[in-house]
């Protein structure tokens, strides 16, 4: 299909625990949709010392498994599109070496980050949650910077998931800070589709305004969880006519060897 992304790195399996559909049927679905190149990158699972289960990642021992499956159905249809493994991964101190070991041990293709946690996700609210506290906001940025500079992560993924409420200049000044980092690192930055779709605060206009601005680099992410959401182009239309507006300045795919 024309006018549709040739590229997409945000793509979710049934391991997340809100996900729908096998990854044969995503994979075809891209195919059939005219992706040349499709990324897996379920929710990353977190080493929790204490016992807790999340109900929203995998866990630790199922990591291996994810990678094998989506490396084997990457062979079979090696001739129809490129398949690439990798994780979502909120950048979070008290797990990040273990986790970097386990990137390195199943040598995935790449990692993007999606800081929806300021903590582990038992001890702290999402950072789509209504807030007015400056701090949260602050500390949102300060986390993504940070991760950031591992060189760990591809990209940033819904970087105006912060649904901050408070005064306006806090905002502008905080995403000000966010977009100059990514730009200074070369960090593109992705428009979500999904947050069209379910008509989330995001994409939020007043954060695109501000990257158009910094001169970010963007790239689309479908953040498919179920596999009608690669049919529904209605959200990548949208989203074309917000990098149109802004002219932001739009890549359509990784380098990613």
């Amino acid at each position: 299909m024309q006018n549709f992304v040739t590229a997409n790195y945000h793509t979710h399996t049934t391991r997340c625990q809100h996900a729908w559909g096998t990854e044969r049927e995503y994979i075809e679905a891209a195919i059939s949709m005219g992706i040349r190149e499709l990324g897996f990158s379920d929710h990353v699972p977190c080493p929790f010392p204490d016992g807790y289960v999340s109900g929203i990642r995998m866990t630790m021992e199922q990591a291996p498994a994810y990678v094998r499956k989506i490396r084997a159905l990457a062979r079979e249809y090696r001739n129809d599109i490129r398949i690439l493994v990798g994780f979502e991964a909120e950048y979070l101190p008290e797990f990040y070496e273990e986790q970097k070991k386990l990137f390195q041990t199943l040598a995935v293709d790449y990692v993007i980050m999606g800081q929806h946690f300021w903590r582990r996700e038992d001890q702290s609210p999402g950072t789509s949650g209504f807030t007015e506290d400056e701090s949260r906001i602050r500390t949102y940025v300060d986390l993504i910077i940070e991760g950031m500079h591992t060189g760990t992560y591809q990209y940033l993924a819904h970087p105006d998931i912060m649904n901050f409420r408070g005064m306006d200049s806090v905002y502008d000044w905080e995403m000000t800070r966010l977009c100059r980092a990514m730009k200074e690192m070369d960090i593109p930055l992705e428009i979500n589709l999904l947050g069209i779709r379910a008509q989330k605060h995001y994409p939020n206009e007043r954060f695109w305004k501000i990257a158009a601005e910094t001169g970010n680099k963007v790239i689309l992410g479908i953040d498919a969880h179920c596999v009608e959401q690669f049919y529904d182009t209605a959200p990548y239309y949208k989203a074309t006519e917000l990098v149109q507006k802004y002219h932001l300045d739009l890549i359509n795919r990784m380098k990613i060897e």
